[in-house]
């Protein structure tokens, strides 16, 4: 795989069933260079493999499908270009022409049919009084943000990462009939997200922070609201951070994922993101784990949860592999449905069939009955071939990786990859980035060193307090092991990664920097004591992760020592890890006199390597390709 490659990754987000069973669909999108945006289109997938998987739908950008519960409506969200805001859709399945039922400036998220499919419930973020395009001068033209009011800022949460500001845009609950009625139903300057209907229709159940303090801590709780507004109620206790509740198929409780909001409702971070229960009574509360929070975690980013009438279905990160759980509702012993070395990206039952979108590392995802593939949506694609291997740190911990060869004999020069998180996992799957610099001519060795998810809840918070030293162990001993092979040349070794992989990048050049011929830090949190005011979340997650010490911790602290040379590569619109903490690092170790550039990309937030335009992904590479290129 070569940059260029990347509109070759034709990737199929979660299906959805027809209420029989018979016909998934799924929404397939690509990275599009010519237009320099993403496409996607929905397709329609037999479930019983006995015909080929056919486009359902050409608009620029399908997403979300849902049937309805009748069958005759299938729902999904358009963007009708690349600068549109998605809207949502009904198309009728029996044929004829979809047609469009909001149109809300902001867009509007995924939907979720009432029973009688009948109406429809979604959230959306609604911009306060001539905020977001929504102004207008006196005679008529629209007032840009430059000309906006100024904002008052009273709270610690007011913006995120990818979206923007938040306090003047809050996100609120509509119903939306199949005739284009839209009815808001919540009010007020809280949030409130992921609704989804109980089995009767009297209530919705979503996620929203309303207690006293919200906006300064971490803390929500799931609720339920009737679907014409009234009588909305928190079900838990404001001691947790939940996501994605949905109703159990009696209507008597609401299953959900959670993660414990910790010391003061500010210390989520490293903490495993488990399945919750909670009864739906006047009182609600108290909510109970269904499965271990220091062993089960939901896959991260856009984990997928949802229930079935054998119990919840719960996508499980376990050692690099994504496995589906039937966890029943009484909190009894779980089954795994589906395991192995893959990853499961998305789910959906009706009818008797479960149908499952999977990645494997050879593929960018085919959907799924059981163990039959029903697509082939990365058809022509050539991986080069993952392999596992364990090491031992020096306290006898094992950490756990893999390493992607280029072709031929070798002795190929090596990358260290680290990931971001810290608390995700790399894993069995194909992925963009060690293919690209496999392809390139190097071995990629990466893992999941403690701090890593994946391999309980202890594996993560180990590093809680010393971030950098103890995970610079476990990196280091994978690298170790992978030198061992004779293939890889110990003297050419390069090290990488972005958000905390660029902070342990910048570390590891600086403590360990006669290891590595060149660096790339990327989007990385170098100054942990600017990063806590800067940051979207560096409010609560500095003193979660880091505790105190924040100069002892900081790579930044440790500029003085770095010989290796580094490319900083940034985005001047990333609040995660905002463009300050790059410049400090960049003017720090120009002063020094070490070879160092800095790489800005205009227009651009955190998720720049998943995310960004198709143009800047491949820019990226090229430049990271080009920088090894010069000293390994």
């Amino acid at each position: 795989m070569k940059p260029i490659d990347l509109p070759r990754m034709r990737t199929p987000g979660p299906p959805t069933l027809s209420p029989d069973g018979a016909t998934a669909v799924v929404a397939v999108s690509r990275p599009d260079l010519d237009a320099d945006a993403y496409t996607s289109q929905l397709w329609l997938v037999p479930t019983d493999g006995g015909a080929e998987a056919v486009q359902l739908t050409r608009g620029w950008h399908d997403s979300a499908p849902r049937f309805s519960p009748d069958g005759r409506w299938l729902a999904f969200l358009r963007r009708a270009d690349k600068r549109a805001k998605p809207q949502l859709w009904v198309l009728p399945v029996a044929g004829g022409e979809a047609r469009q039922l909001t149109d809300e400036p902001l867009g509007v998220g995924e939907p979720a049919w009432s029973p009688d499919a009948t109406r429809l419930a979604f959230s959306a973020r609604v911009p306060h009084e001539a905020r977001y395009g929504t102004g207008r001068t006196a005679d008529g033209e629209s007032i840009g943000p430059e000309a906006e009011p100024a904002r008052r800022i009273t709270t610690l949460a007011y913006r995120l990462d990818g979206v923007g500001f938040t306090r003047d845009r809050p996100a609120h609950l509509f119903t939306a009939t199949l005739d284009g009625v839209v009815t808001r139903i919540t009010d007020g300057e809280h949030d409130h997200g992921d609704p989804r209907w109980s089995p009767g229709g009297e209530w919705l159940t979503f996620v929203s922070a309303r207690h006293e303090g919200w906006a300064d801590d971490r803390a929500a709780d799931v609720c339920v609201i009737r679907p014409d507004g009234r009588d909305p109620r928190p079900l838990t206790d404001t001691t947790l951070v939940p996501s994605r509740p949905r109703f159990t198929p009696d209507g008597s409780a609401v299953v959900f994922a959670a993660s414990p909001a910790g010391q003061d409702r500010r210390d989520p971070t490293m903490r495993s993101e488990s399945l919750w229960s909670v009864p739906v009574t006047s009182g609600g509360g108290p909510a109970r784990p269904l499965l271990d929070p220091a062993e089960f975690h939901l896959a991260m980013p856009g984990g997928t949860l949802e229930v079935s009438p054998d119990g919840a279905l719960f996508a499980n990160e376990r050692r690099g592999a994504v496995q589906l759980l039937l966890v029943p509702f009484d909190g009894g012993p779980h089954r795994v449905l589906v395991d192995g070395e893959r990853q499961v990206a998305g789910f959906d039952s009706a009818g008797g069939v479960l149908a499952s979108t999977i990645a494997g590392t050879a593929d960018w995802g085919e959907v799924y009955c059981g163990d039959r593939r029903l697509t082939a949506f990365s058809a022509g694609v050539e991986a080069l071939g993952q392999t596992e291997i364990t090491a031992t740190a020096p306290d006898g911990y094992p950490v756990h990786g893999w390493i992607v060869r280029p072709a031929g004999p070798g002795p190929h020069p090596v990358l260290l990859m680290i990931h971001g998180g810290p608390y995700t996992q790399y894993g069995w799957r194909l992925f963009d980035e060690p293919q690209v610099y496999a392809d390139g001519g190097y071995a990629v060795v990466y893992g999941n060193p403690r701090g890593s998810s994946g391999y309980g809840e202890a594996h993560g918070r180990a590093i809680r307090g010393d971030v950098g030293e103890v995970s610079a162990v476990d990196l280091l001993a994978l690298l170790d092991a992978a030198l061992k092979a004779p293939d890889l040349d110990a003297g050419r070794v390069g090290v990488l990664g972005g958000s905390h992989g660029g902070f342990m990048t910048t570390w590891l050049s600086a403590h360990h920097g006669e290891r590595f011929r060149a660096a790339v830090s990327e989007r990385a949190v170098n100054a942990i004591d600017s990063f806590t005011g800067s940051s979207d979340i560096g409010w609560y997650f500095a003193e979660s992760l880091y505790v105190d010490d924040f100069a002892r911790q900081s790579p930044l602290t440790y500029a003085d020592r770095i010989d290796t040379p580094m490319l900083i590569i940034h985005s001047e619109q990333d609040w995660r890890c905002p463009v300050e903490q790059a410049q400090r690092l960049f003017v720090a170790l120009k002063r020094r006199g070490t070879p160092v550039e800095l790489l800005l990309f205009p227009g651009e937030g955190h998720e720049l390597s998943r995310t960004g335009l198709p143009s800047h992904r491949v820019q990226r590479f090229e430049a990271i390709l080009d920088w090894f290129g010069r000293y390994l």
